[in-house]
């Protein structure tokens, strides 16, 4: 299966080889129970475009894993892929059963960086096939979806395996620092968070014509990435959904496309959710403005004090049991290479209770919440949405398998 560039990812700049080096030196774990933390891992990559292929160089970098094997629907890609690492030619799979034979090979472990839409079911498979599993954000596009993953994890943890989901704010020591303290008191009791995605890209070109092309161009089809507010806003959504600790009531949701052509994903979300006791939480996102400054940020009102986190700059905890927190630097590639780390440790060890999969199934759930609520112009119940349990469908019809 394929997957592209990640939208995400020019705005960033943080490929410099130099901080991905520091992040190696910094997060090198020690010897686990026994054995030796630089023992290698045998890894298969799912999805071998923009992300899929920046994600391998930073496996391999760590010198934890080989990567012995990649699919993906698009012949150049696994051949880009496969050259530079040098993956046998036999082991390189395309077309959409691609990452199905790949499962069948000599693996410890798969990284699944495809379209949203694939996640759930190559996570299963995966799961089904003995494989650990670490797999990009957001898990799914849809309801289906995230019980799908919620169910692989649960699979996975009774068939002690390893299933991580790569969110990088999760993975940052000032931010897990920061949600310590607040579950500590340290805030006190939190009255209303704010969360914002406001970004200057995104593009205004046409919906891809063809299937075959809407794979290559995925973030801009809806099915595929699940639109703006699921694909890329979670981040944001994922950061509140941590300070609350509890699913959303319900939400009422505006939006739509006022830069984006029509029949492409919706540009701006505006969406009011209720969590538990009350608890309001406000978010927007936006993008396509030119000039504007690029932030994920959450905020949270305390009775004791507030809490502030950017992914672009800093942490901290204000109020009557303040915490200084820091600068979190180099975010997108620091996080990402603590998690493939932690990866690492986590199947040495044999600790398969896979803390990051509830959490990531609830941020999705609340940011698919907030897009349907979004698409009605109005009200939606968290237990509605639960209840409708509606799948986004695409026609796959004509594409090789």
């Amino acid at each position: 299966m394929n997957t592209t560039s990640h939208p995400s990812l020019p705005r960033r700049a943080f490929l410099a080889s130099a901080a991905t080096v520091t992040a190696f030196a910094a997060l090198k774990p020690s010897t686990v129970f026994g054995a030796d933390a630089n023992t290698r891992l045998d890894i298969g990559l799912i999805g071998c475009g923009g992300r899929g292929s920046w994600i391998a160089d930073l496996f391999v970098g760590t010198g934890k894993y080989r990567l012995v094997a990649c699919a993906d629907y698009f012949r150049d890609r696994v051949d880009a892929v496969g050259g530079k690492h040098g993956i046998d030619p036999a082991r390189r799979y395309t077309g959409l059963s691609g990452y199905q034979r790949l499962l069948e090979g000599k693996l410890d472990a798969v990284v699944i960086e495809t379209p949203p839409h694939f996640h759930a079911p190559q996570a299963a498979a995966a799961v089904e096939a003995g494989k650990h599993v670490f797999v990009a954000k957001p898990i799914a596009v849809d309801v289906p979806g995230c019980r799908s993953i919620a169910e692989s994890g649960r699979r996975a943890t009774a068939k002690k395996q390893v299933f991580l989901v790569d969110f990088q704010t999760r993975a940052n020591p000032l931010f897990r620092e920061a949600l310590r303290r607040i579950r500590k008191g340290d805030m006190g009791n939190v009255v209303m968070v704010e969360a914002h995605y406001p970004w200057s890209s995104g593009g205004r070109d046409l919906p891809p014509p063809t299937v075959e092309e809407q794979l290559r161009r995925w973030y801009n089809v809806k099915a595929l990435s699940g639109d703006f507010i699921v694909e890329q806003a979670i981040h944001a959504l994922d950061v509140a959904t941590w300070v609350l600790d509890s699913d959303p009531v319900r939400a009422q949701g505006l939006g739509g496309q006022k830069l984006r052509p029509k029949g492409s994903i919706w540009d701006h979300f505006a969406v009011n959710y209720e969590f538990a006791s009350g608890v309001p939480l406000s978010f927007t996102c936006i993008q396509t403005i030119p000039e504007m400054r690029d932030e994920i940020t959450c905020r949270a009102y305390g009775s004791e004090g507030y809490f502030f986190g950017d992914y672009f700059s800093n942490v901290w905890i204000r109020g009557n049991e303040p915490y200084p927190g820091g600068n979190v630097g180099n975010l997108y590639t620091d996080g990402a290479v603590a998690n493939i780390l932690e990866f690492h440790q986590a199947i040495l060890a044999g600790r398969c209770d896979n803390p990051t999969v509830a959490p990531s199934v609830r941020s999705n759930l609340t940011a698919i919440l907030g897009r349907e609520a979004g698409y009605r112009g109005g009200e939606l119940t968290f237990a509605d949405l639960l209840k409708a349990n509606e799948k986004l469908e695409i026609d796959l019809r004509g594409l090789k398998a």
